[in-house]
């Protein structure tokens, strides 16, 4: 496999780091491993091989069992998350998934992520949803290829 061209955050000058910042906003916000569990499910659900072994890469560093790695794409129906995670999986599947229905991210999918985040956890989250969407396009797009050059970045 080849990617189609370089990744458009090292060709155009400043977008990696601009990416960057945004991600180490959110960092302090929510939980390091919640927004990891976020950005492997949004990869998966986009076809993003470079966000799913990156991501599931940084929850082993951080010590996630493979049980909770693995069972990511069923997580509704395995017992290996807390209700926060769940919370935080269910609005990163709606917003990700926006046209699959007629109200994208409903009352009830918010109302559970308010329940268990603060208001700048829940920006923080939205942010981080965003960003995963934004780096599976670019990848997806360019059709970068997943391998060991990862480890640099996590």
């Amino acid at each position: 496999m080849q990617p189609r061209m370089k990744s458009p955050v090292f060709t155009l000058p400043g977008a990696r780091e601009a990416l960057l910042t945004i991600s180490k906003a959110t960092e302090s916000r929510v939980p390091r491993a919640t927004l990891e569990l976020v950005n492997v499910r949004v990869g998966q659900i986009n076809g993003c091989s470079v966000c799913v072994d990156m991501h599931c890469r940084a929850l082993k560093k951080l010590g996630e069992s493979d049980a909770r790695i693995f069972a990511l794409a069923a997580w509704r129906e395995t017992p290996y998350y807390t209700e926060a995670e769940r919370a935080a999986l269910a609005l990163a599947e709606a917003t990700t998934r926006l046209t699959d229905r007629a109200h994208a991210v409903s009352d009830e999918v918010w109302s559970e992520a308010l329940r268990h985040f603060s208001e700048a956890a829940l920006g923080a989250l939205v942010m981080t949803i965003a960003l995963a969407n934004l780096w599976n396009r670019l990848n997806v797009a360019t059709q970068q290829v997943t391998g060991d050059w990862i480890e640099q970045y996590i």
